[in-house]
């Protein structure tokens, strides 16, 4: 799987920074699926432990009347699903109501205890900011995710004395590498992944939640043109499809604690 960053713009190179272990947090289930599942597909492939964490059962969710009772059970069925058809076991949720979620300290705490467990190289999180030009990608729940997760990287992941009760419990203070964010404004996405060999597996993926889709035809569709359209932007050759990231280095070797 290659990657096409854009020239001056990501701080990542995949020829010099080594991943090997995800941590993906979204919102419901499916929002992986739809913003990441190729690059997941070809991260796990070659041997990436990926983790996720749904904050959210997905119990808003849905068209038809007759599945509210079973909803919850019904969408974490199709997620695991949809994760295994990527190479995905390891699923956490965060068990909040739909709709109603908040980057509050609750939630943020169980985002650094989960960070300190898995200590990955890279955490996967929806964008903290609106996309104007496509709405519906900046669900309420989505926006919180994104500003829970940013928060929770800097400072409180890294910061023994924040949330002290996790180090009273051995979960050190651990500084993350790298944040990916997806979902986000176009024009903050600076990071391509040539995803062309992981297409079908990413639509197997999406397939999977059928109770989220009334319109199989047009939900495929959209997603191709969307991962054209990204390869495009990337600079990738005609007929490539990419998903696209903003990718933001949070320790490296230049790192200085404080600022």
């Amino acid at each position: 799987m290659s990657f096409s960053p854009r020239q001056g713009q990501s701080p990542f190179n995949p020829e010099k920074h080594r991943i090997e272990r995800v941590l993906c947090f979204a919102a419901h289930p499916d929002d992986i699926d739809f913003g990441a599942a190729g690059t997941i597909a070809g991260w796990t492939a070659a041997g990436v432990q990926v983790s996720y964490c749904i904050m959210t059962d997905g119990d808003a969710g849905g068209f038809d009347p007759a599945h509210r009772a079973d909803i919850i059970a019904l969408r974490d069925a199709e997620q695991r699903r949809a994760a295994g058809l990527v190479g995905v076991a390891d699923i956490h949720y965060l068990h909040q109501r739909d709709g109603y979620l908040e980057p509050s300290h609750g939630v943020m705490k169980e985002v650094v205890r989960l960070i300190r467990e898995i200590r990955p190289d890279v955490v996967l999180a929806m964008h903290p900011e609106r996309n104007w030009d496509r709405i519906q990608k900046s669900h309420p729940d989505h926006l919180a995710v994104g500003e829970a997760v940013t928060r929770a990287v800097y400072p409180a992941v890294e910061n023994p004395f924040a949330y002290p009760e996790l180090a009273e419990a051995g979960l050190d203070a651990y500084k993350l590498p790298w944040l990916w964010l997806y979902a986000g404004p176009a024009d903050r996405e600076n990071h391509f992944v040539d995803v062309t060999e992981q297409v079908d597996a990413k639509l197997a993926a999406i397939h999977v939640h059928v109770s989220q889709h009334p319109d199989v035809q047009a939900m495929e569709a959209a997603v191709r043109g969307g991962m054209q359209g990204n390869a495009a932007r990337g600079g990738l050759p005609q007929g490539r499809s990419a998903e696209a990231f903003h990718v933001v280095a949070v320790n490296g070797p230049g790192t200085i604690a404080g600022f």
